[in-house]
């Protein structure tokens, strides 16, 4: 004679529609299907909040697992386990008998078994001829393995995820000890910079971390703080590069100092008055910006020494100011100098200085990575009162100078013809200086 299965839940006991479906998901077992129980364990424990399993609740399963006398759930076999409230009890710990009823009903509801109550709500087994299992009241584990792929894929999404929130958090934790330390550097090394904006954006950042928060909202936060720390290491490595570039003019100068080709005609200037007039150079170059000249560089110079600023004027021509301004606005784009810098340069130095600094960046265009960088940072330091133009069109004047003269003057050759000027060709196009310019800079130094 045949016995009916159980689907409802003995007492006082609802049914649900999640019941249904754990009986509906448990009748689809394939006869063939066999999983370690183990292993379906440890995937439930991995995913456990995913499922909405409480500690206690897998405590109860594991025991449960351990009345199955194999280490294989299978399709074939008999999943119903039937041990007593004392037994469990005593294999789950101890916990008290009120507590295992509660996290019983929580495996019920997260669907990980099925109530299988006797017509008295007792656990039990009848065995048939042969000591054959016929019909089983307990606790059926037949989801555990009707849902084992279900559990290994959340189990894999939850490892994922926990070491994508381990990996933003390292990230946001060495992003802000970063911006931190960044920002102490610039401030005490005298770096120019908005430093106090940095500050503020780093504390308004931080002020909207929670003490926990999800990994999406680290996720965001971080993004803050990474483009925060661009923007800071930015400044720095701009600083650094115009240091090293003001470094290098700064020796063409020294250069062009120390190579003059006129000898003192007496030997009175050379011991004499010819050392006083040396302290006195040097001493005037350890603040070279004061002794600079205060009169404007002459346009003839600014285009002899910048070149590549030509073509950008209307019919390639540049006659006036006005046309270098004209031709500075129109390479500005090219050099990928925004508006604002622009605007920013011409506000501080004046319009005829803004495009002269424009078009020797231009010249040294292919050593300076980030030329919109590099005149913001020349503009703060002309807001300083620690710039001027002089020292950059000499120095590319010399350059130009001394790579013309090596490629015009082969070994052996006669010294350049000079008369009301001096009119020289290179790869760059016409050179051309002026003999009282060529004079007044030997005199000068320059």
């Amino acid at each position: 004679m045949q016995t009916h299965t159980a689907t409802t839940p003995f007492g006082r006991r609802p049914m649900t529609l999640g019941l249904i479906a754990s009986q509906v998901t448990a009748k689809h077992i394939d006869q063939d299907a066999k999983v370690s129980k183990w292993q379906v364990f440890r995937d439930i424990r991995e995913a456990k909040e995913a499922l909405g399993a409480t500690d206690r609740a897998l405590a109860i399963l594991n025991a449960l697992l351990t009345f199955h006398r194999d280490e294989e759930l299978t399709g074939e076999g008999n999943l119903v386990v039937f041990p007593s409230n004392e037994q469990l009890i005593r294999r789950a710990n101890g916990m008290s008998p009120a507590t295992l009823r509660r996290h019983l009903a929580n495996l019920v509801t997260s669907g990980l078994v099925i109530r299988r109550d006797s017509p008295n709500g007792k656990r039990f087994a009848r065995k048939g001829q042969g000591g054959a299992i016929e019909q089983a009241y307990g606790f059926d584990l037949s989801p555990i393995l009707a849902r084992a792929a279900e559990f290994r894929e959340l189990a894999e999404a939850v490892a994922a995820e926990r070491k994508a929130f381990r990996l933003v958090r390292e990230r946001l934790t060495i992003c802000r000890r970063d911006v931190v330390k960044m920002i102490e550097a610039g401030i005490n090394e005298s770096v120019p910079g908005n430093w106090r904006g940095f500050q503020r954006r780093y504390e308004a950042i931080i002020a909207r971390l929670p003490r926990t928060a999800p990994r999406q909202a680290l996720e965001a936060i971080s993004n803050e703080m990474e483009d925060l720390w661009a923007d800071v290491h930015q400044t720095l490595e701009l600083f650094v590069e115009s240091q090293n570039l003001n470094a290098n003019e700064s020796h063409s100068e020294h250069h062009i100092q120390n190579s003059s080709p006129y000898p003192h005609p007496t030997g009175e200037d050379k011991n004499g008055s010819g050392n006083k007039d040396e302290a006195s150079d040097t001493a005037e170059h350890t603040d070279n910006v004061r002794s600079l000249p205060r009169r404007d560089l002459p346009l003839g110079m600014v285009l002899s020494a910048c070149p590549e600023i030509a073509p950008y004027a209307d019919g390639g021509q540049i006659r006036t100011w006005r046309d270098l301004a004209a031709a500075a606005d129109r390479a500005r784009p090219s050099m990928g100098v925004s508006p604002s810098a622009w605007q920013e340069a011409v506000e501080v130095m004046g319009l005829q200085t803004a495009s002269i600094v424009l078009a020797a960046i231009l010249q040294r265009a292919e050593h300076i990575r980030s030329r919109g960088g590099y005149l913001r940072d020349l503009t703060e330091r002309a807001k300083a009162q620690k710039f001027s133009v002089w020292p950059m069109i000499t120095a590319l004047l010399n350059a130009r100078m001394e790579a013309l003269e090596k490629a015009v003057k082969p070994s052996g050759a006669a010294e350049p013809v000079t008369g009301q000027g001096d009119a020289l060709t290179t790869a760059d196009g016409p050179l051309e200086i002026s003999s009282a310019l060529r004079d007044s800079m030997k005199k000068k130094g320059w």
